[in-house]
Parts: C-alpha cells; structure tokens; sequence
C-alpha cells in the first residue's frame, strides 16, 4: 500500500495509483466550516481536542489527524503566517462560533461588535472586514486602491513582503509536516492577480480600468507581480523540498461564463500568471501547480494550461459548461482534478442521502480512470451541512476509490 503523499504523487502524474487520494480539509476554498466540523466531531465522537480556525476569513477549520484519518485524507495544508487580513496564527486563544460552540482562534483575532451585532475586523482605525449578525464569515470593505488614477498614486501605497518570521515559520513546519507524517503536503501560496485587483480596487473600478485604462491596470499589476515573484522565489527556496503542491489562487468564473473574456484574459491577466507558474515548473518540477479558480472556466482552460497549470480545483461541475465527463475527455491528460466529487450548490445541500451517495459515485467513475483525480466535494461544507450529509461524501468516496475503477 503507498503513503498518502506517495499516492497523491501518482496521481499528478497521471498514473493510478491503489487508491484515489482524498482531500479532506487541506485546501482553503474546499474547506470545512469550524461550525459543521464541530458538528461533524461530535457525530465521530471524536473528543479532546481543540477547533482551531485557521481561517478567520471562511471561518474554516483545520481537522485534526484522528478525523483527517476517519475521513481517509491524504493531504494537509502548509499554511500562510498570516492567511487573513494580516493577522498570524502563531499563538491562539479561546473563541465561541456564532452557533455558540468551542473554537481557538488567532490570539490577534479581536473583532469589535456593534450595537446592531455585527462583527467588524479593525486596522489602524480602518474596518476592513464585517461579519454580519446571523452571518457565517466576514466580508472585505476597504479597498485600498479605490481611489487610484494615477502610478504615483499606485506607487504610494505600500506593498508587503515575505519576513524572515514567516519564512522561519514555514520552514519550521514543513519539516514538521514532511518529516512526521507521510502526507502530502500543499503549500497554499496565493499568487492571485484578478483576484487582487477586485479586492484592492473594488469589483466595478477594477472591471472598468482593465476596460478603459488598461495601461494602468498593467503597472499595478507589474508592481504586484514583481512583488509576487521576489516572495515566491524565498518562499520556495524555504519549503520547496518539502512539497507536493503549490496552491494558487483567481476565482476566473461566474455560474454561468468567464468573468472576463479569453481574450482580456490573455491580454491582462494571463502574463501575469505565466510568470509565476513557469517560473515553479521550471526551477521546481518536482512540485505541480495548483489553481483555484471557481465557476464556468471552461472556456479559459487551454490558455490556463499554456500558463503552467497543473490541477484544477474546486471543478464546479454546477457551472455552466462544467460537464465532468467533457472536462475529463478533454483535459484529462494535461490536469488533474481536484475537487468536483459532491456538487455542494444543489445535491448536497437539497438533495437525500441516497441522491448525495449515487452522484458522489457517479463522478468517482469519471474523474478517477487513468490517475490526475484527488477527490473532495465543490466549495467549502458550509456551516449548515449536517454530518449525515458529509459522511455519505466521504464514505462513498472510500467505497470507491480502489483502482481498476469499474
């Protein structure tokens, strides 16, 4: 029998290996709420141990190994010192999820409640993220660049680099990671470039600048990009021997078509990516490039491919042209799939157990034969996916997960 991380090593190379690799958890935008994990926990039984929201964004949760291993995971995540809203996770403290359960969370986590119950994230008197009353997660409301026109306004506002904290950080547990378990390790990096420019400009100026003051767009994101590659350069020559993964990030889809067309894609976004992605392949082969990119994608993927992707991931298969059996007729032999085994919009969420168990192996069947497939559901399990539910995920997948797939 292979180790996890040597599993997940056939796959991205396309082989099969004896088994689908699963990912439970170890990837940010395929994550488990820390409500519906502390759920989940109680279901197992599983007792003693701390939730620990890693991800004070998603308010998702980090499992730990007992679960991961009832769940047959075969990846944890290296994550970043600080994977949200520049608070680290180098020390925790006690905190109660909005559902009134047991949680730790980053000790600098210290959100300021109004009168009317929301949550907001404070910084340097600035509130730049708001949790609503009722609501799940927090959203982002300071964009930094919104009132931009010029590159010296762009040039005025500082860029953060990599510190030697975190990079000893990193290092320090990825040899951890690498050295006491035999999982495969992903390295979630970031990298986003549409991404970034939505959330430091705003949707709508972003959207019109690329339009209207392309020459604009390209500097700001020739500035982050050089920024980008100067962290992933450290980044890599810190953690890179212990990898399997590198992840990605740039949600590039709607539910119904890309978010901006194939042709501004390759324009605007595309060198940008390119860089990043040729510059792994090509002083770190040994480790793939993983993108997260949500939504109908379809039309971008040969040009993502001629980018430096590697694997895909969420795979929305709820998204218009997602078809799961196109996607691996046509791309199977460049990609691996990461994700699209429970369609989390409509099946998991709408649908019975039975109905949940049939899709799950329904698409085992088709995104496992020949290797490059890592199972796990669409999205994040939200925090009202009972554990009934993600069970017949998860068991369904370990039922049938042994290669020759039927």
């Amino acid at each position: 029998m292979l180790t996890s991380r040597e599993r997940v090593i056939e796959t991205l190379n396309h082989r099969e290996p004896d088994m689908v690799p699963i990912d439970f958890g170890g990837m940010r935008s395929t994550g488990i709420s820390a409500m519906a994990y502390n759920k989940l926990k109680e279901y197992l039984g599983v007792h003693g141990g701390q939730t620990k929201v890693y991800d004070i964004f998603q308010m998702l949760a980090e499992p730990e190994l007992e679960v991961l291993n009832i769940m047959g995971g075969d990846v944890i995540q290296l994550h970043r010192y600080e994977p949200a809203w520049g608070i680290d996770i180098s020390s925790w403290k006690p905190w109660i999820l909005p559902d009134g359960s047991p949680c730790v969370v980053p000790a600098e986590f210290d959100p300021v409640q109004d009168e009317e119950g929301n949550l907001s994230i404070v910084r340097d008197g600035q509130v730049i993220a708001r949790m609503p009353e009722g609501g799940f997660y927090f959203d982002q409301v300071y964009h930094p660049y919104a009132e931009v026109e010029t590159y010296d306004d762009i040039d005025s506002i500082p860029i953060n680099e990599i510190s030697d904290i975190e990079l000893e950080f990193l290092k320090e547990n990825a040899r951890r990671m690498y050295e006491q378990t035999d999982y495969a390790i992903l390295g979630s990096f970031g990298g986003n470039i549409l991404e970034a420019g939505q959330q430091d400009w705003g949707f709508e100026k972003f959207y019109m600048a690329m339009a209207l003051q392309p020459d604009l767009v390209h500097y700001y994101l020739e500035r982050l990009t050089q920024s980008y590659m100067r962290d992933l350069e450290k980044y890599l020559e810190a953690v890179g021997r212990y990898l399997t993964v590198i992840q990605f990030g740039d949600d590039l889809g709607t539910q119904e078509a890309p978010q901006i067309s194939p042709k501004m894609y390759r324009e605007v976004i595309k060198p940008y990516h390119s860089r990043m992605y040729q510059y792994v392949q090509n002083h770190y082969p040994e480790i793939k490039v993983f993108l997260h990119s949500c939504g109908a994608i379809y039309d971008l993927i040969p040009d993502l491919i001629d980018a430096g992707v590697q694997i895909i991931n969420p795979v929305q298969i709820s998204a218009k042209g997602m078809d799961p059996v196109l996607l691996k007729k046509e791309f199977g032999n460049d990609l691996t799939f990461w994700g699209g085994g429970a369609n989390m919009q409509y099946t998991v969420p709408n649908g019975t157990i039975e109905q949940i168990k049939r899709e799950v192996e329904k698409l085992v069947h088709v995104f496992a034969p020949g290797g490059g497939y890592v199972f796990t559901q669409v999205h994040n399990i939200q925090a009202n996916v009972p554990p009934e539910k993600i069970m017949a995920i998860y068991d369904t997948a370990k039922a049938h997960r042994v290669y020759p797939q039927l």
